[in-house]
């Protein structure tokens, strides 16, 4: 019955949000009505809305299951965009992972699924 879900996080400026997903995480910019941004990247999908409090950014976020969970984090690593406290690393339900903060302040984690490499 369920097919995909969409991750919806908060934009407090449009202009830079576009910007930040487009120049730094590496997204297709689709679309904006009023503010409301449609991005991708790949088959994946993010839409932000229009907000104009920092604490709800602060306060959302994402995870995003990859492949190559390497090659994204040498990709984001040098644009300084890696959240300090989430660097790569090995957890212990079975991914690899490493998060980011967006422009926003809305966080991103990208895993990926490591349990069949392990056997």
């Amino acid at each position: 019955m369920l097919k995909v879900a969409i991750p919806v996080l908060a934009s407090l400026n449009e202009e830079e949000t576009v910007k930040f997903y487009t120049e730094k995480l590496g997204f297709t910019f689709n679309a904006s009505w009023d503010g409301y941004l449609i991005m991708h990247r790949d088959n994946l999908f993010i839409h932000l809305w229009p907000c104009n409090n920092p604490e709800i950014a602060q306060n959302t976020g994402c995870y995003i299951f990859v492949t190559e969970v390497d090659k994204l984090y040498a990709e984001y690593k040098p644009l300084g965009i890696v959240h300090p406290n989430a660097d790569l690393q090995i957890r212990p339900w079975k991914t690899k992972e490493f998060s980011i903060l967006d422009n926003n302040g809305n966080i991103i984690h990208f895993g990926e699924d490591i349990s069949e490499k392990e056997n």
